[in-house]
């Protein structure tokens, strides 16, 4: 959790989800499948936006599992977009790296960098650097344990 709100800016600035658009996808991350109404339940906790649902639902980021079907109301679930993307935070969470460069393939270009931007990336790169860091020197434990 050190590193969460660099994670978060990177995947918001990544993705254009906004802060509660992340909260809400991860009490999804969790649900096979939800109903709107369920989905409606978590979300009156978050920030007010009336489009949320169709917004995630349009983008990709949520999918009908089940259409509707006589008294069977449609259910949801998050799509395989949005599995990636919360697996991957956790990935990031849990030690693996941001991947920065400053290329066109980036979303810190050179030329459109704002202030935040500079000083996330500082933020991430030295968060990259302890992540390193770590990983050598359990490395180097399990190799010199093993000699």
């Amino acid at each position: 959790m050190k590193y969460w709100r660099v994670i978060r800016y990177y995947y918001k600035k990544k993705t254009g989800l906004t802060e509660p658009d992340l909260d809400l996808m991860f009490f999804l991350y969790s649900e096979d499948e939800f109903s709107k109404m369920k989905f409606e339940e978590f979300d009156t906790i978050l920030g007010w936006k009336v489009t949320r649902f169709q917004d995630l639902l349009r983008d990709g980021w949520i999918s009908v599992f089940r259409e509707r079907k006589r008294k069977e109301k449609t259910l949801y679930q998050l799509s395989p977009r949005g599995k990636r993307l919360i697996t991957t935070i956790y990935k990031k969470m849990n030690g693996e790296e941001i991947p920065i460069s400053l290329n066109n393939d980036n979303i810190f270009h050179k030329e459109k960098l704002g202030f935040n931007d500079k000083r996330y990336i500082i933020m991430i790169k030295n968060m990259n650097e302890q992540v390193r860091k770590k990983w050598h020197e359990a490395h180097s434990t399990t190799t010199t344990s093993r000699s």
